[in-house]
């Protein structure tokens, strides 16, 4: 650092101001000149930071755990990009983990996050009983969770509550009585809730869908073709299936097609979050767009916050129904009059 402070002519304490922030290209450039040089000098020199000499100083290691399902889900991956951004701009790194929702991975994980001195934990795991998490409270390791709600315990979550709403809304609004919903886990926090908006929608307006109707199966495309298969199969035929996510609808859409029907015409097909996919598809799908990256960010800033003792609270991103071909309100008339058949 003195032979940077040297160079630009500044003290070397200005020096260590300067490179112990983090800031993006953009940022950079709204620097002072004097920060600019100094910056400009460190790598020229080849000046590399040491994290853990700074975390000696400090008492923080200055990196956070994240845990989350998998990593191969497009939607989880979205958000921990945006954890990744936000808290590298502050400062932080990150180190992520994959436990499958299996509870000797979360606690082996956990164990391994807290051999490594991470500062703080956000947990994106879908599967949080067994006292996981109140196990977790007990631990002097600050933490939240993020697209996920367990008690009281702070959280950064879409109001999936509320998208489920919109699409039972948007069903009945279409005149579908005969509604299925397929998709998601049982132990997730994301499907309870998805599933209650939708049924708090529909029982308003004097629908029903009876358990028999609901199959929580997985996550994934085969999940949701192996239930729709399943639907299918009974009588009456659903004139709606409502997806729990853009994988599991896209699965829904393949079984409506290995069986003659077509998504949107014989079928309605609405799916959640909006991944990139889905205003692609053959027939574009109606889904519920959330606001993954931004939950990603809000996460990242929060648990940060936590960390400089501020005090935070569970915050509840809005979501936004997209609606696409394949729940056309043009189509409704004429599935409603096939069904009647």
């Amino acid at each position: 650092m003195r032979t940077i402070a040297a160079e630009a002519g500044v003290h070397v304490s200005t020096v260590s101001r300067v490179l112990r922030r983090n800031v993006s290209p953009d940022e950079e450039a709204e620097l002072s000149d004097g920060a600019r040089k100094v910056r400009e000098v460190a790598r020229r020199l080849g000046y590399v930071p040491d994290p853990y000499a700074s975390g000696l100083r400090s008492g923080r290691s200055k990196v956070l755990g994240v845990l989350v399902p998998r990593l191969s889900d497009v939607t989880l991956a979205n958000m921990y990009e945006g954890i990744e951004e936000k808290v590298s701009t502050l400062g932080y790194q990150s180190v992520v983990a994959t436990t499958r929702d299996e509870s000797d991975r979360q606690r082996r994980w956990l164990t391994m996050m807290i051999n490594r001195r991470v500062d703080a934990l956000i947990v994106a795991d879908a599967s949080l009983d067994g006292g996981y998490v109140d196990e977790l409270a007990k631990l002097d390791l600050p933490f939240l969770l993020v697209s996920r709600r367990y008690g009281d315990h702070v959280s950064v979550t879409c109001d999936d509550e509320l998208g489920g709403y919109f699409v039972g809304t948007h069903l009945a609004d279409l005149g579908h009585e005969t509604i299925a919903i397929v998709g998601g886990l049982p132990y997730a926090s994301t499907a309870r809730d998805r599933i209650a908006g939708a049924m708090e929608a529909l029982t308003e307006r004097g629908y029903d869908v009876p358990a028999e109707r609901i199959r929580l199966t997985g996550v994934t495309g085969p999940d949701g073709r192996a239930a729709t298969n399943e639907l299918l199969e009974s009588s009456p035929r659903p004139t709606a299936i409502f997806a729990l996510n853009d994988w599991a609808a896209i699965g829904v859409m393949g079984a409506l097609r290995d069986h003659g029907l077509t998504p949107g015409t014989d079928v309605a097909v609405v799916g959640f979050n909006d991944i990139s996919a889905s205003a692609d598809l053959p027939i574009p799908l109606t889904t519920v767009r959330t606001p993954i990256h931004r939950m990603g960010e809000t996460a990242g800033q929060l648990i940060i916050d936590r960390l400089e003792g501020r005090v935070i609270s569970s915050v509840r991103l809005q979501p936004r129904l997209v609606v696409r071909q394949s729940s056309d309100p043009r189509m409704a008339k004429l599935i409603q009059r096939k069904t009647a058949r």
